[in-house]
């Protein structure tokens, strides 16, 4: 029990130190070589070239969006002008274009027929239309029918009459030509940084007469609709006529290393509601809303709307970079540290696959006890310790070389 207690006692307090071993190999060196310039290509060319993981990053940006909407078209013979076809009319990030109106007229609070989706013949026909959310108001459970037809509809209480929405009306092809004015400014807190979206130094004339072109005109903030849409890989006649919802994404990558006038916004556009285009039903974007008036007795009526729109949502993303000592510090070391992974690489094949592995093994693992320095101080002070016959010492520190054509030693019989 007592030498098991003094092994595991003299195996602690052991200490393990580096053995350099040069192994003269074409072979070898050239694996050793090649993985090292891969992890420094590596390093230098993605890390930090294209990633620039030497800087500090600031995805926090805080962001406000204005927007104006100039045009005017022509719907079921009336002139509509941006009052009457955005909303809401605030100028927010997230606005409509109406591009069609199915209008429901002088409707009053009382009971009236359903339309053609509820008819009946009894009034239990209509029992089991009881809590429809379907419906245009609550169902009474009356059968309402003439005397020249058995077939009716069932009566509702709402806003009478019900709205009938199959009707079919021509959408404002006129929005194509319509304008969006985009103003957006940022700031990165991290480095107290703003910018906006076109330059300071474009005056009135210029942004009133230029449009947005990814090439010959990126920093205009007016974009035409028309060319919005195409640029989604859509057609003004489909979505005026079913609605939609188009992105406006403006993205702000920054090098604050360089100059900040090459601190740019990139605009890109997309069709939000694209997963939902072929779908037999709810396809577009459409929505509900009424104007009230009053009559002179003081009874409430209203004019009910049924909008078929383009939703524009802009949305802003971005981020940016400056030196830092610390990252830099922290991806130097990992890239010195990783370089390391040529020689773990070089001596598992050394170990397992080349030819002399057992040599090589012997020449990389050695045991030095105490007693074993001490004899060998004693009969030859100044001799490197285990260093065996056909073995050559290098000039550094400790190092053995280990050559190809080194073959290993039979120890006596």
């Amino acid at each position: 029990m007592g030498n098991l207690v003094w092994g595991a006692v003299n195996n602690f307090f052991t200490y393990e130190t580096t053995k350099s071993v040069v192994v003269k190999s074409w072979s070898v060196g050239i694996i050793s070589r090649s993985v090292q310039l891969l992890i420094i290509t590596y390093f230098v060319g993605w890390v930090f070239i294209h990633e620039k993981a030497y800087q500090t990053i600031d995805t926090g940006i805080e962001s406000s969006v204005m927007t104006k909407v100039k045009g005017f078209g022509y719907h079921q013979d009336r002139m509509m002008d941006v009052a009457d076809y955005v909303y809401p009319p605030q100028g927010a990030g997230v606005f409509c274009i109406m591009t069609k109106l199915i209008m429901t007229e002088n409707q009053y609070q009382g009971r009236c027929a359903e339309t053609d989706n509820f008819s009946c013949k009894t009034d239990e026909d209509c029992h089991k239309h009881y809590g429809s959310i379907l419906s245009n108001g609550v169902i009474t459970g009356v059968c309402l029918k003439s005397e020249a037809n058995n077939t009716g509809q069932c009566q509702i209480e709402a806003w009478c009459p019900a709205e009938n929405d199959r009707v079919s009306i021509d959408p404002i092809l006129d929005v194509r030509n319509f304008t969006i004015f985009i103003k957006n400014s940022i700031r990165f807190p991290l480095f107290n940084v703003t910018r906006g979206n076109f330059p300071t130094t474009m005056n009135a004339s210029e942004i009133r007469s230029c449009k947005y072109h990814p090439e010959t005109n990126p920093f205009c903030p007016i974009f035409r609709v028309g060319d919005v849409l195409s640029y989604t890989g859509q057609s003004p006649e489909n979505l005026t006529k079913n609605g939609g919802e188009i992105g406006i994404n403006i993205h702000w990558k920054c090098n604050l290393d360089l100059n900040i006038d090459n601190c740019v916004p990139k605009y890109t556009f997309t069709r939000l509601d694209a997963p939902f285009a072929r779908n037999a039903i709810s396809k577009g974007y459409n929505f509900r809303f009424a104007k009230y008036f009053k009559t002179e007795n003081g009874t409430e009526f209203r004019t009910l709307h049924k909008a078929y729109a383009i939703r524009f949502d802009v949305m802003v993303t971005g981020k940016a970079g400056k030196f830092d000592t610390i990252p830099t510090l922290i991806q130097l070391v990992a890239a010195f540290t990783s370089i390391g992974l040529g020689t773990v690489l070089c001596d598992i094949i050394l170990l397992n696959c080349l030819k002399g592995a057992d040599q090589y093994k012997a020449k990389k693992f050695e045991e030095v006890s105490e007693a074993q320095i001490e004899a060998s101080l004693a009969q030859s002070p100044g001799s490197q310790l285990s260093l065996k016959p056909g073995i050559k010492s290098s000039y550094d520190s400790g190092a053995v070389s280990l050559a190809a054509s080194d073959t290993p030693i039979v120890p006596p019989l």
